[in-house]
């Protein structure tokens, strides 16, 4: 029998878990539990680590796994090289359920940048006003530096995560009609962005275009090869075509 684990957080991970729930496939959906109130799924939910590779190996074994659809955020790397070690170890199918990342186009102003760590370097010496739209686990890097902040997290933080702060609690998806509203509030001449791809974040890009700010691009982790696909209805297709294979259908 088809047991499906799948490793969510985007919204990707969320409409195959619909797919997967209305075909009655067994699957366990898995939140990293890096928000206070993850959005609830049509599927048993577990949230929290594993243990490192070893942890979820033996984890997919105590619980039968026969696939495991890594739909995490793309920068979500210890994870992705956690799932690949693990399935490799138990000769499991793994397929990435991954958005496809974004791309410069004419009137953008961006620069490529490896890594938190450079990113913060790319920023200016003199005072800026920089919406870092990276999420809350990176930001300790960016707190040496001048900048008035705008940071957009999900969840209220419990201390100022930066000095010289203006926090907004919202949950995507964003519009450009918006950021570009709320860039224009803060004066925003710099925007630092993970290039995590999809429409649901694509609004401050589109807003950072239209108000010429410049954008320091992080791009994304190099992670092992995998089968990889971009939509959840080809994951869908790839649980059933390895499925049967597997039985020698």
């Amino acid at each position: 029998m088809t047991r499906v684990l799948l490793l969510g957080g985007t919204t990707e991970a969320s409409r195959l878990a619909a797919l997967l729930a209305r075909e009655k496939v067994a699957a366990v959906f898995s939140y990293a539990g890096r928000t206070a109130a993850p959005v609830p799924q049509p599927l048993p939910t577990r949230i929290g680590g594993f243990g490192g590779p070893e942890g979820l190996a033996a984890w997919l074994r105590a619980e039968r796994i026969t696939h495991v659809v890594d739909a995490t955020h793309p920068f979500a790397a210890q994870m992705s090289q956690n799932a690949h070690a693990a399935c490799a170890a138990l000769n499991l199918p793994l397929l990435a359920l991954q958005r496809p990342a974004w791309q410069a186009g004419p009137g953008d102003d961006w620069l490529h940048v490896p890594d938190i760590a450079a990113a913060a370097r790319a920023l200016p010496e003199a005072p800026a006003r920089v919406f870092l739209a990276i999420g809350k686990q990176n930001l300790p890097a960016f707190a040496h530096l001048p900048h008035r902040w705008l940071l957009r997290l999900v969840d209220p933080p419990e201390v100022p995560p930066l000095p010289n702060a203006d926090i907004v609690i919202a949950r995507g998806p964003f519009t450009s009609e918006g950021d570009r509203a709320l860039m224009a509030a803060h004066r925003i001449t710099h925007l630092v962005a993970k290039n995590s791809g999809g429409a649901g974040a694509e609004g401050k890009l589109a807003a950072a275009r239209a108000l010429g700010v410049r954008v320091v691009m992080i791009d994304r982790p190099a992670l092992p090869p995998r089968a990889e696909v971009a939509r959840p209805k080809e994951a869908l297709d790839w649980l059933h075509h390895t499925a049967s294979a597997l039985r020698g259908v």
